[in-house]
């Protein structure tokens, strides 16, 4: 087995579930989304893209592709919660479906490019 495969494979699914684990639960309810769940969420993604700078392949540059996508999402949704906690007026409760359709569209991507390493490696096996 090769380590660096494992580890790549691992941070992408951890990404998926993550960025799902945040995602489930009613839309308007905020204590069905935590601020420390996005947080990791973001992390996992950003060390995820990490990991797919460097391939030249077509397959590594929609991987790099998604991952930027749904860095961005997540990203905005953060900044979307800080704003709604330390800058506004503390209107969280109205802002948290926009946080959790974003998280929504990172998920999509992040489902995206678990098919697409899927895809691949199913392809390597012919």
């Amino acid at each position: 087995m090769n380590l660096e495969k494992i580890a790549f494979g691992f941070f992408i699914v951890m990404a998926l579930t993550l960025n799902f684990g945040f995602f489930i639960g009613d839309m308007v309810d905020v204590r069905h989304h935590n601020v420390y769940e996005l947080a990791m969420a973001i992390f996992v993604n950003l060390f995820a893209t990490i990991l797919k700078f460097g391939d030249r392949s077509q397959v590594g540059a929609l991987l790099l592709a998604t991952s930027l996508a749904a860095d961005l999402q997540l990203i905005v949704a953060a900044i979307v919660w800080y704003s709604a906690t330390h800058l506004g007026s503390n209107n969280l409760a109205d802002l948290m479906p926009s946080i959790v359709s974003l998280a929504g569209g990172a998920m999509l991507a992040n489902v995206i490019s678990v098919l697409l390493v899927v895809i691949d490696t199913a392809m390597l096996r012919r």
